[in-house]
C-alpha cells in the first residue's frame, strides 16, 4: 500500500468530560496548534453536556474560573485566518440538550469559524464527514 501522500486523519478533540469553559479553551488551543502546522486538517470536537442543575450563580462561578467569553472571542479571531486557510471542516458532536447560544455558535459555520462545520449527536457520522473533508 502506498501511504505516501495519504490524507491525514481528522484530529479528534475530546472535551466531553470537562466543564464548558475549560472545554472551549482546550478546543481553541488545539485548533491554534493545528493551524500553526500550516497543513490542511479536519477536526472532530466531542463537546460536553450542559451542567446538571445549571443556575445563574453556577454560571458566574464557572466563567470566573476560566477564560472569559471576550478572551475566547479574541482567541478565535486570532486563529480564524489559519482556520480559513487550513481547516477543511469542524465536526461538532454535542448532546441534543445544549444551550441555545452554544447551538448557535456550532451552527454558524464559516461566518464564525472560517471553515465548514457540521453538528451531530453521532460520533460515527462526525468521523465520516470529517474524513471525507480531508479526503481520507
Amino acid at each position: 500500500m502506498d501511504i505516501q501522500g495519504a490524507a491525514p486523519a481528522p484530529r479528534e478533540i475530546d472535551t466531553s468530560g470537562l466543564p464548558m469553559d475549560q472545554a472551549q479553551a482546550l478546543v481553541l488551543d488545539e485548533l491554534r496548534a493545528l493551524t500553526e502546522r500550516a497543513e490542511p486538517f479536519a477536526a472532530i470536537l466531542l463537546m460536553p453536556a450542559p451542567p446538571e442543575g445549571r443556575t445563574p450563580a453556577a454560571s458566574v462561578s464557572a466563567s470566573a474560573s476560566g477564560t472569559s467569553t471576550a478572551e475566547r472571542v479574541r482567541a478565535l479571531k486570532m486563529i480564524r485566518p489559519g482556520l480559513t486557510a487550513f481547516c477543511r471542516g469542524l465536526a461538532f458532536v454535542a448532546p441534543a440538550d445544549i444551550p441555545a447560544e452554544r447551538a448557535a455558535a456550532i451552527h454558524s459555520g464559516e461566518r464564525l469559524w472560517g471553515c465548514p462545520t457540521m453538528a451531530t449527536q453521532d460520533v460515527t457520522a462526525a468521523r465520516a464527514w470529517a474524513g471525507a473533508r480531508v479526503g481520507g
